[in-house]
């Protein structure tokens, strides 16, 4: 391989770092109307009447939208495949409001002070309905939270609003009920996980505005730009080839961004003034009305033989959606079908559950996306039956876990949103990264336990995990490559580089297929009008969707380009050598430069544009594997716990760009080990959310780990782009686990509600002394 294994750095680089114009804010039109959203007060209410006439006198004032004023269709914000799995239980604007910080009323003027000063002018007289906000007494509850008929669902899994149920699913392999009355050992816990904040740097930011033909040209920070195109059309009632939706950088997304949020919003007053519009959200406005992860709860029970060996797994879950049902179903699902396969040895298994609307911040796509939650919940529960069992947990694992040639029943039953597909794993590294993990940490030597003194004792905890490589016989993408005179290629793509560096990677691909260097290729990304479709960046789909894609489309202009070298040298393709920059006969007699022959096909002989096009959609979702092993340290006098060292061995197949991938993990681990013990989301009682900035919403820092060491398995995915399965979520799935488990080991106190913050684990400490 001579371009992909290579740590090129990131092709924007130099670019970003100079503070160049790239994203959404710097490049809608200057002349742009700022536009400010009234947000509801209330969790839940009905607007009986809203008066905006003073505002409209307010001189700079442009345009107001209410719910009147514009189109009321249905529509999920959640960018996935078509037909769309979450329900259509979303307007533009809406006469109820159904948590706090849901929009009410839009205001564009020519200055952001002009438009806030408008929104304090709109007078709202609301009905105050009673919210639902323990997600634990949401189904079957006397408020409803969606009554509107228009609410529906193209999934016919468990959709049921009338008793606030956004969906339902349950499956089962084996007699588990048998199993567990024959098993030597039962356990059963309860697991929780809460609401995280995605804490991009760039918040939210979308502007519009109408071209010389009338349409909508819509730029945004989003994940999915073909989903956008369609969900506006959808939401405004337009054709889908009177919008344009460009994609410029974006500064993170890690899902929050797999959605529409200011869109639908800034081309609806665009069409009403005539005039560029844009929306660029506050930090607080992030916090409040944007996405969090789904809260869950994890009802599970273990059978095993005394020996170790599991028979049976039986998993129970309750998914908090919020006040939408974005993203709910195939969320809750991936809590299932990227965590149970890993003990595939077990003679029955059972999966179910519901998922709840209730008035809180719209739950949605966050990296991990359902398997962290299930990991925590499974993987704290495997180390609990080690411990009921006397057993080194490293040792049940080994005894237990899927290795390489297998497969699991799970991988068929349970996609997501509805069947899977049969899956032989045909690259499987976990057995290696287990125990190249235990090998680092020293397991064998340091745990259980060790004592440091003054209060302060360090534990040993690991977890285990999976992910997918895209969603199989869904997710598609396609690529365009475009021979140019000077010898120089043109990459189009529909994929979405959230900063990941996905661009890069890619033209890394090409450049591999085409026998070029990456510095050949120059690339072009996310523009509905002018890149092919790519279903967008999720379910960890770029690198081996869109990157298998990409290496057809460079096989295939590698072989126009000898086809047409051989003609002019009237031999046969067969007798053409290509080293990438010169075309010459296996005699050695002829040859020609690349730039020579791409400037005679425009210029002189034969003349064509050279244009390759081809398309994937894969079959099977290979999974990444990680093994990881942490060691923190617990002042058993205060609660607080230091993680001092957390080693995670990667299987991700070819790294085609290793320093991206290990930055890919890195940042997914620090991510997980914020959800395990310092990001809370906090509520009043009335549902205002309490901790929608930055001094109280806590995220962690690179100081706030020592040490942190990310490595790869040697590995090789046969159906991948040279070899290379996902990396991008698996890094976020082990820390609540691994972490929660070397809690235990350090001080005996079990901690099944996350986050671990140290007046939760100090209480837990004191009753363990009484």
């Amino acid at each position: 391989m001579k371009e992909v294994k290579k740590s090129i750095p990131k092709i924007e680089s130099m670019g970003l770092l100079k503070g160049k114009p790239v994203y959404t804010n710097d490049l809608v039109p200057k002349d742009s109307l700022v536009c400010k959203v009234l947000r509801s007060p209330h969790a839940f209410a009905e607007i009986i009447d809203i008066d905006t006439k003073d505002a409209e006198k307010l001189p700079g004032v442009e345009g107001i939208l209410t719910y009147k004023d514009v189109p009321r269709n249905a529509v999920t914000r959640a960018g996935q495949g078509y037909p769309e799995p979450s329900p259509h239980d979303k307007f533009i604007l809406d006469k109820y409001v159904r948590y706090v910080g849901d929009e009410v009323a839009v205001v564009a003027a020519i200055s952001e002070t002009i438009a806030e000063d408008a929104l304090n002018l709109i007078k709202v007289q609301y009905k105050v309905l009673e919210p639902v906000l323990d997600f634990e007494k949401a189904e079957g509850n006397p408020s409803i939270i969606h009554l509107e008929p228009e609410c529906h669902s193209m999934f016919d899994i468990g959709f049921d609003p009338q008793n606030n149920i956004a969906a339902a699913y349950s499956m089962s392999v084996g007699n588990i009920d048998e199993t567990f009355a024959k098993a030597d050992i039962v356990i059963s816990k309860t697991y929780y996980t809460q609401a995280q904040a995605h804490v991009t740097m760039e918040p939210h930011s979308s502007g519009a505005y109408l071209d010389i033909h009338g349409r909508i040209n819509i730029i945004s920070s989003t994940q999915n730009p073909v989903h956008a195109r369609r969900i506006v059309g959808t939401a405004l009632g337009l054709p889908l080839n009177k919008i344009r939706v460009i994609k410029p950088r974006i500064g993170g997304g890690y899902g929050g961004k797999q959605a529409i949020h200011g869109e639908m919003i800034v081309a609806a007053m665009t069409i009403k003034t005539g005039k560029p519009c844009k929306l660029i959200y506050t930090r607080t406005e992030v916090f409040d009305a944007s996405y969090n992860r789904h809260p869950m709860r994890f009802n599970v029970r273990l059978a095993a033989n005394k020996d170790g060996r599991l028979k049976g797994i039986d998993m129970k879950v309750l998914s908090d959606t919020g006040a939408y049902g974005e993203h709910a179903l195939t969320v809750f699902m991936v809590g299932g079908s990227k965590t149970l396969p890993l003990y595939n040895k077990v003679d029955a298994v059972r999966f179910g559950g519901k998922v709840v609307y209730t008035n809180q911040t719209p739950a949605g796509a966050f990296r991990g996306y359902g398997a962290i939650q299930g990991n925590f919940a499974l993987e704290s529960i495997i180390d609990e039956l080690a411990h009921e069992l006397n057993m080194d947990p490293l040792e049940l694992r080994r005894i237990n876990m899927i290795t390489e040639g297998e497969t699991s029943p799970v991988f068929k039953i349970m996609g997501e949103g509805g069947e899977g597909v049969e899956m032989i794993l045909e690259n499987c590294k976990l057995e290696y990264c287990v125990n190249r993990g235990s090998e680092l940490i020293n397991w064998k030597k340091n745990y259980p336990r060790k004592v440091e003194g003054n209060g302060k004792v360090r534990g040993y905890g690991m977890a285990i995990a999976m992910q997918g490589s895209g969603i199989p016989k869904i997710d598609m993408a396609s690529a365009i490559l475009k021979l140019n005179d000077g010898g120089f290629f043109n990459l189009m793509i529909g994929a979405t580089d959230l900063g990941t560096g996905s661009d890069t990677i890619l033209a890394q691909i090409a450049a591999e297929g085409l026998g070029v260097s990456t510095s050949d290729i120059v690339v072009y990304s996310s523009d509905t009008d002018l890149t092919p479709f790519d279903t967008g960046a999720y379910a960890s789909s770029t690198t081996f969707v869109s990157g298998n894609a990409v290496r057809k489309t460079a096989e295939k202009m590698r072989d126009m380009i000898i086809e047409e070298a051989a003609l002019k040298f009237g031999v046969s393709k067969t007798e053409i050598h290509f080293d990438g920059k010169i075309l010459k006969t296996t005699d050695a007699k002829k040859e020609v430069s690349l730039k020579e022959l791409s400037t005679e096909l425009f210029y002189n002989n034969n003349q064509k544009q050279l244009v390759a096009c081809e398309s994937y959609c894969g079959e099977k979702s290979p999974a990444p594997f990680m093994g990881a092993f942490t060691e923190v340290e617990v002042d058993t006098e205060t609660g607080k716990v230091e993680v001092k060292d957390y080693i995670s061995i990667v299987d991700c197949g070819t790294t085609i760009n290793p320093n991206l991938a290990r930055i890919q993990v890195e940042g997914g681990l620090l991510q997980g080990i914020g959800m395990t013990l310092y990001e809370n989301v906090v509520r009043n009682e009335a549902g205002k959310l309490l901790t929608n900035n930055l001094m109280q919403y806590k995220v962690p820092t690179r100081k706030d780990v020592t040490k942190l060491t990310v490595e790869f398995a040697e590995s090789y995915e046969p159906s991948g782009p040279y070899g290379a399965k996902s990396v991008g979520e698996i890094g976020i799935d082990t820390p609540p686990a691994a972490i929660a488990n070397a809690i235990f080991n350090a001080c005996g106190v079990r901690v099944r509600d996350l986050p671990i913050t140290p007046e939760k684990l100090l209480r837990e400490i004191n009753n363990l002394k009484k």
